[in-house]
């Protein structure tokens, strides 16, 4: 098993402030596992939610659509 990151190394991880993440924890946004009253998280998980709010681009084509269709 890997090591558990800390809300340090899971905010610098995402790249948000720890007090975003608190409020994501909170609000139960992400996934997170409670030592005693510690909050740590799992990278895997982290990656998982990553991917899972991952915009996807447009293909070229639908870009094309999208221009035409406002003249």
């Amino acid at each position: 098993m890997r090591k558990l990151l800390t809300m340090n190394e899971a905010s610098e991880y995402l790249g948000i402030s720890k007090l975003t993440l608190y409020g994501w924890v909170s609000e139960r946004k992400l996934g997170f596992i409670k030592v005693g009253r510690l909050v740590k998280f799992k990278q895997e998980h982290l990656d998982r939610w990553i991917d899972q709010h991952t915009v996807k681009a447009r293909s070229v084509s639908q870009e094309r659509v999208d221009v035409s269709s406002e003249h």
